[in-house]
C-alpha cells in the first residue's frame, strides 16, 4: 500500500505522517508539500526508509493529480481554503481521500470519486471526525434520539501556524452562513458567541463556557440520525481563555469583518494584518495549557426510558511526563492521529461505499476507538436516566 501525505510539512499533518510510520502497514509514505525544504526536515525527523518527499502545487491541478496517481489514498492536510482544489486533485488522480476540515468544498467532486470507485471522507481529525464517532456510539444504543450536544476544547495558541490563524478567523467570521444549529428539522444560522453553555471537561481543563461553531457535525449528524427522529443538534467549541478574550474583542470592534485599511502604500484586510503579527509574536505562539478535550452528550429513549449518554476523551499529559506529547504536541497529535487512522482504513478497503462520504457512513466508531487506545487516547462513557 502507498499513501500520499499532502501538506505533511505542516505542524499537524506531520504528526499524521509520524503515526503512519509508527503504526501503519504502508510500504511507501510520500510527503507532498509546496514547502519542500520543510518537508525534507520532516522526512529526516521521521527517519524511515519508506518515506520520500516531492514538491507539489495543488493550484496546478492536472500536474498535481498526475503525481498522486498510483497511490491507494491521499491524506490531505492542507488548509481550509485549499480543500476544494486539493480534493479535485485527489478525485482526478483516482485515489481514496481524507482531510481534516470538511467544510463542504469537497462535495462537488462526488461524481469523480464514484466513477473511479473510490471514497473521500472530508473532515476527520478530532473535531470534526472523532466527535461524530462518539455521537454515533451513544446514539446507536438508543431507540430514538432527541438532542445531541457536541463540544470540544482546543487548547493551543491562537496562531502557531498561518493555517490555524486562518481557521480561527474563519470560524468567527460574522457573516459566515455555515454557523448553524439543527432545530426541529431546520438549519438555523446563528452569530458568533451564540448560545453559551457551560461544559465540564476533564482535568486539567475543567469547566469552560462554549459557543456555537461552524463545524460539519451539525450537518452530518442531522443526516445520520434522521431516522432516529433527532430534533436538536448543537456543536460548540472553545480555545484557551486568553484566545477567547481576544476573539471576543476583535468581534465586538468589527475587526473580524476584516475591513480593508491602508498601511503606507499598501491596502490589506485589518484581520489579516493582525494575523500576520500574531504568527510572529510570542503571545500568538504560546499558551499556558496544551491539549484537546472532546465532550459529547446524546439524549433519547431506550425501551421507553429517557436516557442521557455522555462520552469524553483523555490523552497523555502535555507536561513532559510522556515522551512525544510535550507542549503543543499534545494538541497536534490529537488532531493528526485520527487522520492517519482514517487514511489506513480507506487504503485497506475497510470503508464501504464510494463518492463523498460523511464520517458516520464511512467508519465504525468502536474500531476508531480501538485504534485510538493503541496510541494512549481513551474514551470515557457514562449513562443517566432522566
Amino acid at each position: 500500500m502507498k499513501v500520499f501525505c499532502l501538506g505533511a510539512a505542516g505542524r499537524i499533518s506531520r504528526e499524521s505522517a509520524l503515526d503512519l510510520v509508527q503504526y501503519s502497514d504502508f510500504e511507501k509514505i510520500t510527503i507532498g508539500d509546496y514547502n519542500v525544504e520543510e518537508a525534507q526536515k520532516v522526512a529526516q525527523w521521521l527517519n524511515d526508509d519508506r518515506v520520500d518527499v516531492v514538491k507539489i502545487d495543488v493550484t496546478k491541478v492536472d500536474e498535481a493529480a498526475e503525481m498522486m496517481k498510483g497511490y491507494d489514498v491521499v491524506m490531505d492536510g492542507t488548509q481550509i481554503t485549499l480543500n476544494g482544489l486539493s480534493t479535485e486533485c485527489i478525485a482526478k488522480a483516482g485515489c481514496h481521500g481524507v482531510n481534516l476540515n470538511g467544510f463542504g468544498e469537497e462535495n462537488k467532486w462526488d461524481g469523480l470519486f464514484k466513477e473511479a470507485g473510490k471514497a473521500c471522507v472530508p473532515g476527520f481529525g478530532m473535531t470534526p471526525g472523532t466527535t461524530q464517532m462518539m455521537a454515533m456510539h451513544l446514539a446507536n444504543q438508543l431507540d430514538t434520539v432527541e438532542e445531541v450536544y457536541v463540544s470540544h476544547g482546543a487548547f493551543r495558541p491562537f496562531a502557531f501556524s498561518k493555517s490555524i490563524t486562518e481557521t480561527t478567523t474563519y470560524e468567527y467570521d460574522p457573516n459566515l452562513e455555515s454557523r448553524v444549529v439543527f432545530e426541529d428539522g431546520k438549519f438555523i444560522q446563528v452569530p458568533p458567541f451564540a448560545r453559551p453553555r457551560k461544559i465540564d471537561l476533564p482535568q486539567p481543563y475543567g469547566e469552560t463556557t462554549q459557543y456555537i461553531i461552524p463545524h460539519s457535525e451539525t450537518v452530518t449528524l442531522a443526516q445520520a440520525l434522521k431516522d432516529k427522529g433527532v430534533r436538536l443538534i448543537e456543536v460548540r467549541g472553545t480555545w484557551p481563555q486568553q484566545n477567547m478574550t481576544l476573539v471576543r474583542g476583535l468581534y465586538d470592534y468589527g475587526i473580524l469583518k476584516n475591513p480593508v485599511v491602508k498601511v503606507g502604500d499598501t491596502e490589506k484586510g485589518l484581520m489579516s494584518i493582525i494575523g500576520d503579527y500574531l504568527v510572529e509574536s510570542q503571545e500568538g505562539k504560546t499558551t499556558k495549557l496544551y491539549g484537546y478535550a472532546l465532550h459529547v452528550e446524546v439524549v433519547g429513549y431506550k425501551d421507553g426510558v429517557k436516557k442521557q449518554g455522555i462520552l469524553y476523551h483523555t490523552h497523555p499529559a502535555s507536561d513532559g511526563s510522556v515522551e512525544g506529547w510535550e507542549g503543543l504536541r499534545a494538541y497536534t497529535r490529537n488532531v493528526g492521529i485520527p487522520l492517519a487512522i482514517a487514511a489506513e482504513q480507506l487504503a485497506k478497503g475497510q470503508v464501504k461505499g464510494t463518492g463523498i462520504l460523511i464520517p458516520e457512513d464511512a467508519f465504525e466508531p468502536e474500531q476508531i476507538f480501538k485504534e485510538l487506545e493503541r496510541r494512549g487516547i481513551y474514551m470515557h462513557e457514562s449513562w443517566n436516566s432522566l
